[in-house]
C-alpha cells in the first residue's frame, strides 16, 4: 500500500510574507489531481514540507482532511501528526486518524534532544494511543536528533510502527534497518539526493521534496529502482539531480515552493518565519527545472 513516490506537499497559501498567510485552498486541490494525475503513490500531508511548525492545531487539522476528501482514496494519504510534545502528537495522530488518514508520519521530537530511551518511549505512546499505521521519521539535521537503528529496531516490534523514513543520507543505514527490523519494515528515504540507491539497496520508496516540482519523473525513478532497474533508475536521476540539491539552496520548503508559482501551480505564498525565494537563488532553481523537463503548466 505505501510504495514509491511519496509528495512531502507543499501547503499552497495565498499571496504574501506574514505570520498568517492564508491557507489557497482551491489550489491545494488544484495541486492534488496534478500529483494523482502524474502518477504520484502517495501524498504525505502537512509534513515539516507542509509548513507544518507554522500552521496551528485547527489548520493543520483542516488540511488533512482537506486532503483525504480530494483524493478520496484514490491514492493513500500520510498524514504529518509529529511534535516535539508527545501529548500534542498524540492528539494530532488522533485527529487524523478520525479525519481518514491511511498512516501517519512522525518526525522526532525536535529541539528537546532526548535519549534513545526518550525516543523510544514517545514514539511507543503515540502507536498505544492511536490505532493507526505509524512512520518514524529520522531527520537529524533539521532535529538535532537522531534515533539510531537499534531503537528503531525496538519500535518495530509495535504492531502498528510499520517502517521509518530516514533522511539522514547514510545509505548505509538501509542494510543495518533492514536487518534490525525485518523484511516486513518499510525504510523509505528522506533524502533525495541518495533515494535512488536506497532504493537501489532495498527501500520501498522515498518521501520527497522534489516529487513537488518533477512528479512523473520521480514516479518513474521509484519505479525503475524498485525493480533494480540499477542503469535506467540512475539516468532519470541524473537528470533531477539539480532538483535534489537546488530546492535545498535555502530552507525547505521555500525553493519548492518559488518553483511551483513558477509553473503556475501555486501563488507567492509563505508563512513567516519563512520567507520567498531570494533572487541570487533564481537562476540555479530554474536551471534544475530545466534539466528535469519542469515547465508551466
Amino acid at each position: 500500500m505505501f510504495q514509491g513516490s511519496m509528495v512531502a506537499i507543499v501547503t499552497p497559501m495565498q499571496p504574501g510574507v506574514t505570520p498568517d498567510t492564508p491557507v489557497d485552498w482551491p489550489a491545494l486541490d488544484r495541486l492534488l489531481e496534478w500529483h494523482i494525475e502524474n502518477g504520484t503513490d502517495a501524498i504525505v500531508a502537512v509534513g515539516t514540507t507542509g509548513e507544518s511548525a507554522t500552521l496551528n492545531m485547527e489548520e493543520h487539522v483542516a488540511v488533512i482532511r482537506r486532503v483525504i476528501t480530494v483524493v478520496n482514496k484514490r491514492i493513500p494519504v500520510i498524514a504529518g501528526t509529529g511534535a516535539n510534545s508527545t501529548t500534542e502528537a498524540i492528539e494530532l495522530t488522533q485527529a487524523a486518524k478520525t479525519a481518514g488518514a491511511d498512516a501517519c508520519v512522525l518526525v522526532t521530537p525536535y529541539y528537546n534532544k532526548p535519549t534513545q530511551e526518550g525516543l523510544y518511549l514517545h514514539h511507543k505512546a503515540v502507536a498505544e494511543a492511536v490505532a493507526i499505521p505509524q512512520l518514524l521519521y529520522n531527520v537529524p539535521g533539521r532535529t538535532a536528533c537522531d534515533m539510531q537503528p537499534e531503537t528503531a529496531a525496538r519500535l518495530a516490534r509495535v504492531d502498528n510502527i510499520i517502517g521509518i523514513k530516514e533522511a539522514t543520507g547514510d545509505l548505509g543505514r538501509v542494510e543495518r534497518l533492514r536487518t534490525l527490523c525485518g523484511e516486513k519494515f518499510l525504510l523509505f528515504s528522506g533524502d533525495d539526493a541518495t533515494a535512488a540507491d536506497f532504493m537501489l539497496n532495498g527501500g520501498h520508496g522515498v518521501i520527497s521534496v522534489t516529487a513537488n516540482v518533477a512528479p512523473r519523473l520521480m514516479h518513474e525513478l521509484c519505479a525503475l529502482a524498485t525493480r533494480g532497474e540499477r542503469d535506467a533508475a540512475r539516468a532519470i536521476d541524473g537528470r533531477l539531480a539539480g532538483l535534489h540539491k537546488d530546492l535545498f539552496c535555502e530552507a525547505n520548503p521555500i525553493p519548492g515552493k518559488w518553483a511551483l508559482s513558477q509553473m503556475g501551480l501555486i501563488q507567492a505564498g509563505i508563512r513567516l518565519p519563512l520567507t520567498w525565494l531570494s533572487e541570487g537563488c533564481h537562476a540555479r532553481v530554474r536551471a534544475a527545472m530545466e534539466q528535469a523537463g519542469a515547465a508551466r503548466v
